[in-house]
């Protein structure tokens, strides 16, 4: 087991936040999870599991362990003539794990490339992009229990999948350690092209025959245009949720908002874009400071350069107050706050 002290934390989250934890991790096995768990002193401080560090915005120093996902291996585990099942390490790369299943032609998560973060974090979040989910593919996960020190695997159902949401941000929050997801991906795969731009981006590209390859070389070009490389610009991808509300508010606010678009989810509620009720207060490409709102999309906040965590995390709070006030919407943010 690997452990280092009063390390930064930067290199390790997306937003490009200076933050340093008291102790560093690598987890690479099973045996270190459990080496771990046994020790007397660190086993007793507070942890934070970290992967990709894609989804998570650091206000402060964090003073406990943290736990550095580098587990891998990507291997299947059973195949027929129309479907594969695939299991995944949590510390493999998401979007090589699309591109993993799409050079092999195995249909299911082309329409979830370019997603930032580890496998890991694709159950927590119930990870989605145009019109699919991890859910609609996933067939358990197996994780690490840090009080019992066991080992368990949970079906799809049991993972009590919700919209950006499952029983790993809830019930099992802070008290397990994903090792590994197990997905089942289609030889003969129905594509899903009517949600957002890929349509039309397959028509810009001259596409005739659909395939894995094109559908996720089409969601690829939409997201490498509209939101910002990490590599390049500190940020975590989209920072809100998209607001599900009753469908009555919603009518409500159409009449006075007749471009206000709007996704029927249940016979109730109605899902409104964040992003455009984020754009139409004027927040989009505005820079306060050292952060401020994607001139490309609405919903992404970035770090310009120097932006402290509090600094992204006060400019946040102002965005969800403009749109409560003018809009009676509340946002809630996507990004986990430290």
């Amino acid at each position: 087991m690997d452990i280092q002290e009063n390390v930064t934390l930067k290199p390790f989250n997306t937003f490009g936040i200076e933050a340093t934890t008291r102790y560093l991790i690598s987890i690479k096995s099973l045996a270190d999870l459990q080496s771990f768990t046994s020790h007397p002193t660190l086993s007793q401080l507070p942890r934070l599991v970290l992967g990709g560090g894609s989804n998570v915005l650091f206000t402060q120093n964090w003073e406990g362990v943290t736990l550095l996902n580098e587990l891998k291996g990507i291997e299947v585990v059973s195949e027929t003539d129309d479907n594969v099942v695939i299991k995944a390490a949590s510390g493999e790369n998401w979007h090589q794990l699309v591109m993993y299943s799409v050079e092999r032609g195995f249909g299911g998560i082309e329409n979830l490339s370019l997603i930032p973060g580890t496998v890991g974090a694709a159950p927590m979040q119930n990870i989605g992009a145009y019109g699919v989910e991890i859910k609609n593919v996933l067939l358990s996960v197996d994780y690490f229990d840090f009080d019992t020190q066991t080992v368990h695997t949970l079906n799809n159902a049991e993972c009590d999948f919700g919209y950006r949401e499952s029983i790993f941000k809830r019930e099992l929050k802070n008290k397990v350690f994903i090792l590994s997801i197990t997905i089942q991906l289609s030889k003969k795969p129905v594509f899903n092209t009517s949600y957002g731009a890929i349509q039309e981006t397959l028509d810009q590209m001259g596409v005739k025959t659909l395939n894995v390859k094109v559908i996720s070389d089409a969601v690829i070009a939409i997201r490498q245009s509209k939101l910002p490389d990490p590599k390049e610009l500190g940020n975590a991808g989209s920072f809100f949720k998209n607001p599900e509300i009753l469908t009555a508010d919603y009518t409500a606010l159409k009449e006075k908002h007749p471009d206000m678009p709007g996704y029927t989810v249940s016979p109730t509620h109605t899902k409104v874009p964040a992003g455009w009720l984020i754009e139409q207060l004027g927040w989009k490409g505005k820079v306060v400071g050292h952060t401020g709102n994607h001139k490309k999309q609405a919903l992404v906040l970035v770090n310009y350069g120097g932006a402290t965590g509090s600094e992204v995390y006060t400019h946040a709070q102002n965005v969800i107050a403009s749109v409560k006030q003018h809009f009676g919407i509340q946002l809630v943010a996507e990004v986990n706050l430290i």
